[in-house]
């Protein structure tokens, strides 16, 4: 399973999601698109989106912290 975690240093939802899946054992890779250019537009490009988090979950793009969601996500994977 690949899961990838848009995120900036600041951002509260962004915590939540990181929580949620080291709380439940996870692996997810991060990337701070504060400080990296190349996965800031990578990011755009995948969700139409400015805004974090961005969750990458096997192709299934989530935008913000939508637990529903990420939870269908991760059963269907």
């Amino acid at each position: 399973m690949a899961i990838s975690i848009y995120t900036t240093p600041t951002c509260t939802f962004c915590k939540k999601a990181k929580d949620y899946f080291r709380t439940n054992h996870v692996p997810f890779t991060e990337y701070n698109v504060a400080q990296d250019t190349r996965k800031a537009d990578e990011m755009m490009r995948k969700s139409g989106q400015m805004g974090v988090p961005v969750i990458d979950i096997n192709g299934k793009v989530i935008i913000g912290f939508n637990l529903p969601e990420i939870e269908r996500a991760l059963h269907r994977a």
